[in-house]
């Protein structure tokens, strides 16, 4: 299988990290989403990454998707709950997530229209950051003192909370929620020293 994406997407780091934590080989191409040559033109119609290839050519995209995949393919560290209300919570866990890193990245495609001539919307990226500050309160609040964020185990929940500290770190510094909240920075200081995490950084 080849997973098509980019370092700097925490999309694709959080599918990379749930593959290592499965145990499961897959080869890493790296593609510019905006190459309009890239071959991920003709893989997903919408272009984006994520994009998994399986061995019998068949394509799969969404990070979502691809996870939930992932997590059928080997016995080894269960990632998601097979049914019922803890399914639903662990999903719910990474929609959360799923949804701070969605801000981040429209804040993110706001503020570099800038320097190519284009009207930037305050208002619009203040919207986004409020997601985001919410998110980041609603995730520390539902952590506590707990040692994961779900029923005391590593599941898809901690990884997707991974991802967005992560990727705040690496695109939005100046946002100090490691000061606003130190469990979820004592928590995230945890995951980093998994190898899951330490073998998919964002770039420097």
């Amino acid at each position: 299988m080849k997973l098509i994406g980019t370092p700097a997407s925490p999309f694709v780091r959080k599918t990379r990290i749930a593959f290592l934590e499965k145990k499961i080989d897959v080869a890493f191409v790296v593609e510019d989403v905006w190459n309009p040559e890239s071959t991920l033109q003709s893989l997903n119609p919408l272009c984006k990454v994520p994009t998994l290839v399986m061995d019998d050519g068949g394509v799969m995209y969404d990070s979502r998707v691809i996870v939930e995949y992932a997590d059928t393919l080997s016995p080894v560290g269960h990632l998601i709950p097979s049914t019922g209300k803890e399914r639903a919570a662990v999903k719910t866990w990474e929609a959360l997530c799923d949804g701070i890193l969605d801000a981040a990245v429209l804040t993110r495609l706001e503020r570099n229209w800038g320097p190519r001539g284009q009207n930037i919307s305050q208002e619009w990226i203040n919207r986004q950051l409020s997601k985001i500050n919410a998110g980041l309160k609603t995730i520390s609040e539902g952590l506590g003192s707990n040692t994961w964020c779900f029923n005391n185990q590593f599941s898809l929940a901690d990884i997707a909370v991974g991802s967005v500290c992560g990727y705040l770190l690496f695109r939005f510094p100046e946002i100090r929620w490691q000061n606003d909240y130190p469990n979820l920075a004592s928590f995230y200081e945890k995951l980093s020293q998994r190898p899951s995490f330490k073998e998919t950084p964002h770039p420097v």
